[in-house]
């Protein structure tokens, strides 16, 4: 799926009718379609889906079509929602109006009608989804350069995509890994592509602490730019600077709201994400930052695009998409790509 695939949500208690939907919507708008037999059910799906439209009918059992349009105009006011119903009576009609619905269709449909009304509403709930969302301020810290776009590369990338602030720490040059000045190069080349601000700090290359000078590195940061999410390596590593660069970023950004940890190559199996950000649209932009760091890629495999992309691949089966960054949450209050954020949370 592209990141630019709309996505719908279709509930109706006739199994029938609503395969007819997706295979319209699918075959002839390339959207991707799921599928609600109730109001009850719908109300999960959209909180774990976020549609960019939902299709409902309105005679259903439990919570049927108008209330469960209320309840979407209560929790997701910018979602557009379509009533269709077998029933061509004005007061239906006015009934799905007054309850803030933006289209109303009538059984049968007419297919290019729906397809029609699905691709403008999408166009519009895209709009006011951008309008009334608060732009994020997003800090990766990484221990060294190339830690950060190998671990969340997509995900900032969907964060640059949506007019998001990005700033990037790395806590040292790298010098065991290569020639520092050039790797200092290589990563505000990688920032440029993305519009990132680069810190690049100069502690010692697999002697990085997890306490209080490291500590405070941060938390200059973080003070000076305010983040609203923080992303930062996972402690299951084997590399004893990932996990102290866990540690200290863990306690410099105790104020901040939401904060989560990328897998790296030396991630161990303890590695355990509960949040898996579809990142299809953003794999080549990944590619292309992880491209700058041409003095690691002839000795590092993980950066191959092909082995890229399976990794990605792989984390797919968790998140749906074709591409898939998993992070470990520790808190979370923000979204993580705003506009354009495809996720959906394991279980």
């Amino acid at each position: 799926m592209s990141v630019d695939a709309i996505r719908v949500l279709v509930v109706d208690d006739d199994q029938d009718v609503s395969l007819l939907v997706k295979t319209v919507l699918e075959r002839r708008a390339g959207c991707v379609v799921d599928l609600a037999p109730d109001g009850l059910v719908a109300v999960e799906k959209v909180a774990e889906i976020r549609p960019d439209v939902v299709i409902t009918d309105i005679e259903m059992p439990g919570l049927n079509g108008l209330e469960l349009l209320a309840e979407l105009r209560r929790k997701v006011p910018a979602v557009p929602v379509v009533v269709m119903t077998a029933h061509v009576s004005v007061e239906y009609a006015v009934s799905a109006l007054r309850a803030q619905a933006d289209e109303f269709l009538t059984k049968p449909l007419d297919n290019a009608r729906l397809v029609e009304v699905v691709r403008n509403l999408a166009e519009e709930g895209r709009r006011r989804r951008e309008e009334g969302r608060r732009k994020e301020i997003v800090l990766a810290v990484g221990a060294h350069p190339d830690d950060v776009e190998i671990g969340v590369g997509g995900v900032l990338a969907a964060h640059a995509a949506a007019g998001d602030e990005i700033t990037i720490l790395t806590l040292s040059r790298g010098a065991r890994g290569g020639d520092a000045n050039s790797r200092q190069n290589e990563s505000l080349a990688a920032a440029e592509l993305i519009g990132a601000r680069l810190f690049l700090k100069d502690l010692v290359d697999t002697e990085i602490s997890g306490g209080g000078s490291t500590v405070r590195l941060i938390e200059e940061v973080v003070e000076q730019i305010q983040p609203t999410i923080v992303y930062t390596h996972s402690a299951h590593d084997r590399h004893q600077d990932h996990r102290a660069v866990n540690e200290a970023t863990t306690v410099a950004t105790r104020r901040v709201g939401t904060v989560a940890c990328y897998q790296s190559p030396s991630s161990t199996i303890d590695f355990r994400p509960t949040r898996f950000v579809r990142i299809d649209g953003f794999v080549d932009q990944k590619l292309r930052l992880l491209d700058c760091f041409g003095s690691q890629t002839a000795s590092r495999a993980y950066l191959e695009p092909e082995f890229v992309r399976a990794t990605a691949r792989y984390w797919s089966r968790f998140g749906g998409g074709v591409a898939v960054e998993p992070l470990e949450i520790v808190r979370e209050t923000a979204a993580f790509v705003g506009a354009h954020e495809l996720t959906r949370q394991e279980g």
